[in-house]
């Protein structure tokens, strides 16, 4: 099931059961989106991702930060982060999807991918840290790049294109049933910086 184009897609959920998935289309006009990709790309403390599989410490290409309201510490892929201050760049950004959604947010894991060689295997956000059953709002800014979602048990399978300047918004048992990724693409050359703003619980300061 692929789902590329935006129109009319605002209020309809794109999962057929067993979540909801919203996508809202750009937010932004292309030159307020353009301006908010330079802040992003020069201003935030990016750091090489890193993770521990079968004990051996992996470093990443893709780029990875870690903001919040207070110093939460968020463990995933068997490391831990430890959210540093907002910036006022992403305060408006928060403030954007907040005004979109009716949603509020404490943190943002924010993702840069250089290029379309980079991207995110399948995987959900179920770490403890998170609201169970919370709200993802997913900003993107760059490439235009493919996303899928896959069901746990039936593989079935839900494509779009997230745009330049875009939200995404993922609640409800989303991350319980499906699984979510970015594949690499031959396509672009050109760098995406993906925004997840996202509620924490476990407060570890």
């Amino acid at each position: 099931m692929d789902l590329f184009s935006s129109e009319n897609q605002e209020q309809k959920n794109l999962l057929p059961h067993g979540g909801a998935v919203y996508y809202y289309g750009p937010l932004l006009p292309v030159h307020t989106a353009d301006q908010y990709l330079e802040e992003l790309l020069h201003e935030i403390e990016w750091k090489s991702d890193e993770a521990i599989i079968f004990g051996k410490h992996i470093f990443t290409k893709r780029k990875v930060a870690w903001y919040g309201d207070l110093g939460f510490e968020y463990t995933y892929s068997n490391t831990t982060k430890k959210a540093l201050p907002w910036t006022s760049t992403l305060l408006k950004l928060k403030q954007i999807v907040e005004q979109k959604t009716g949603e509020t947010f404490n943190s943002c894991l924010l993702n840069l991918y250089h290029n379309g060689d980079e991207g995110m295997a399948w995987h959900s956000d179920g770490e403890k840290d998170l609201k169970k059953n919370g709200a993802i709002g997913s900003m993107s800014f760059g490439a235009e790049r493919k996303f899928s979602f896959k069901h746990k048990q039936s593989k079935e399978t839900v494509s779009l294109i997230l745009e330049h300047g875009s939200l995404l918004v993922m609640k409800g048992s989303t991350q319980t049933n499906w699984l979510h990724r970015l594949p690499p693409t031959k396509s672009t050359q050109m760098p995406r910086v993906n925004l997840t703003f996202r509620t924490i619980v476990t407060q570890a300061l």
